[in-house]
This record gives structure tokens, sequence and C-alpha cells, in this order.
């Protein structure tokens, strides 16, 4: 087995079981690409288990703590196991599921959601972001079907992230076959989405208890007038309607995207004309809208990732801004406002404060309703904060 030797000081944060460490870390050792190494403290103590990254700043990532432990494919079958058991005790109102949440899960790199399909049958959509859970993916993708009795895995490791492994992009199917293409039910709603061409892996399973607040509050408030930014398929399209809404905007870049959210509406029994899709920039729409004299009762802003790590931070804080600050002013005393951020480099507090400095440019001030974070099966664990890549808040302007 391959060492690698931390420098003086540098193993506090594997003591408290973080389990990243980066490279200026790193004394001595290398390995192979994902390949388990024993990480040890300056002195020669026992550390951690690991898997090696050559290219990635975090040049390793822990799989355990226990030095007896050995990583094998028993080791990953009782993870996924936990993972799994972990899942059924959890209040999860959908068929859509987040059954692997990476480090949050004991598994880093690892993304595994679960959703139902039309004939009973629930598809697997998997991504594999790092070198470690690429060297296994043959165990994983075993353990995971024999977890959970499913026959079909899709794989999603398309995303970006993978360069700074040094991995290729890679999607299709990894086990069974079959369409890609399935409906879940969250809620009382039906929402449909394809594994193969979604965002991630198909769909933002994370927002699924705050769509479920949107409706909420709608029909609380009596909103009645909706505009939902960078809707995407038009998941809070359909909470907004399903909580009384007369009349729901949806705009996003995608034309794809737009014509599932008319699909949603329909599917869900809504009148086709409550509901209205524009295919455009987010920014120039809100402008747009301001310049026209428009209000709404209601505003969703969910946007992309503004901020891929901390060193963009600054760069998005100005993107957040303004765009909460034209929706503020777009807002009708009284109106409701859910803004979210899902970039892991803007901290809950950040954003805060964010929004904040927005409502003051904005001249309005606003209530916390609440503080919003992602749905339970996203797991935040006390020695992985960074798992809190989703953060919200939902006011109520003065």
């Amino acid at each position: 087995m391959k060492s690698i030797r931390l420098r003086e000081g540098k193993e506090r944060s594997l003591l408290r079981r973080h389990p990243w460490v980066f490279e200026g870390s790193i004394a001595k050792g290398r390995a192979d690409p994902g390949e388990t190494v024993r990480v040890e403290a300056a002195d020669g103590r026992f550390l951690a288990w690991g898997a090696y990254s050559p290219t990635s700043s975090i040049r390793v990532r822990a799989w355990s703590f226990d030095e007896a432990e050995r990583i094998d494919a028993a080791f990953f079958a009782r993870r996924i196991a936990r993972a799994v058991a972990l899942r059924r005790r959890l209040p999860v109102a959908s068929d859509g599921v987040r059954l692997v949440h990476g480090e949050a899960d004991g598994l880093p790199g690892l993304i595994v959601d679960r959703y139902g399909g039309p004939d009973g049958e629930h598809t697997l959509c998997a991504q594999f972001l790092a070198v470690g859970s690429e060297r296994w993916k043959a165990t994983i993708a075993d353990a995971l079907l024999a977890a959970t009795g499913c026959t079909r895995l899709y794989e999603r490791s398309d995303a970006s992230v993978r360069g700074q492994e040094g991995l290729p992009e890679v999607a299709g199917w990894l086990k069974g076959e079959g369409a890609t293409e399935v409906a879940i039910r969250e809620h009382d709603w039906t929402l449909r989405l394809d594994v193969a061409t979604g965002h991630k892996t198909g769909f933002y399973l994370d927002q699924r208890d705050n769509r479920a607040a949107l409706a909420r509050w709608v029909r609380h408030f009596g909103l009645k007038r909706v505009l939902n930014c960078y809707c995407y398929t038009g998941g809070f399209t359909v909470a907004a309607l399903a909580g009384g809404a007369d009349r729901v905007l949806s705009v996003d870049s995608s034309a794809p995207a737009l014509e599932r959210v008319q699909r949603h509406v329909e599917d869900n029994g809504h009148a086709a004309t409550c509901s209205q899709v524009r295919d455009a920039d987010v920014n120039a729409t809100l402008r747009e809208l301001l310049q026209g004299g428009e209000s709404f009762d209601a505003i969703v802003l969910d946007p992309p990732k503004f901020a891929p790590s901390a060193a963009h931070a600054e760069r998005a804080a100005r993107a957040y801004k303004d765009i909460n600050r034209l929706a503020l002013m777009l807002l009708a005393p009284g109106g409701l406002l859910l803004t979210f951020s899902c970039s892991g480099g803007i901290s809950p507090e950040l954003f805060h404060k964010i929004v904040a400095g927005a409502a003051a440019d904005a001249g309005c001030d606003a209530a916390i309703l609440a503080r919003l974070e992602g749905a339970p099966d996203h797991p935040t664990t006390m020695v992985f904060p960074e798992g809190e890549y989703l953060k919200g808040l939902a006011l109520l302007k003065a």
C-alpha cells in the first residue's frame, strides 16, 4: 500500500474527519489515479485511507478513518447499503430520491439518484466525478443494484469537473437499458425528466421541499401573479399553480426545458392559459419587465452556479446582487421572494449579505420568512460543511 505523508500541522482537518487533503498539505508520496493510499501525519501516524488524484488540487479524498478497514468490494457494499437505509427513514414525498450524496455518505465523488417509472420499475442515475469513484465504478454499480433491487443504471459522468481529475466526460447505460424518460410523483404532482438529457442526473431533487413551501405560501398569502426565473422544466411553476396562482411567467434560456414546463402544467390539470413561458436571458427580462411597469406577487430566483469556488465569489456576488435588486423592485408590496444560490463558493452568511445589499439598493426592506436549504436526502454533515451548497431565503417585501 502506497503512503502519503503530510506536512507538519496539516493533519488537523483529517483528525476532525474532514475528507479532503489538498495538494499543498502533502510532503511526499504519490500514486496512480484513484489508487487507495495510506495517509499519514508528519510523524507517521495513520490518519485515513483515501483515493489519490494526481491532477486535482484535492489530492486525496478519504474513504475511511479506520485503520483496520479494508477498501474493497465489501466496503462499498456497506457504505451504499447504509446510504440507502438512511433514505428509507427520511420523510421524502417523492419517488425521485437522492440515494448517495458524495462525501456526506462517505463516498466522495459519487452521486446517485433513483427515479420512479410508469411501469413501476425504477431507474438509477449516477455521476462518477472523481478518480476514486471512477476506479471502483464496476464494483459500485454492482453494489447499487444489489442494495436497491433496480436493474437499470444510467451514467451521467459528463460534468466538466471530471476534467480536473484528468477524466473524460462519459454518459450512457452502465447496467441494463430502456427508455431514458421517466415520470416521478412529487407531493401531489407528476413531473417528467430524461436521465440522458436533463441537467445533472435529470432533475433538481434538492428543491423538492422548497417547491412544496412555495405552494403553501402562495395559498396562504393569496398570491396570484408569479414570476419563475431560471425555471428549467417548471417545478416551481407547477408548485405555484398548485397553490392557487392565476398566472405564472416562466423564464429560461432553454427551449426544450420550456416545452416541458407547458407539458407539466397540463399534466397536473392546470389550464395552459395560466402559464406563459419566455425563452430569454433572465437579467434582460427582469429589466424589460421593470421598464414595462410589471409587478408580481411572488418571484422565484433559482439561478445556475455563479461561483463554483471561493475564488469566483466576488464576481458571483455582483451577479446575485443585481438579479435580487431587480426582483425586489418588481415585487409588489407584501410579495414573496424565494431566492437561491447553489454556488459552493458562496456561504449562507455571504448570501444573506448580498441579498441585504440588493434590498438596500432597491430601496426596500423585507422580512425573512424562512431560511431554505436542500431536501434532507441531500444531507449536510457536521464534518463536511461544504456539502451545504444550496442555500436560500424566503422574503416578504415590506
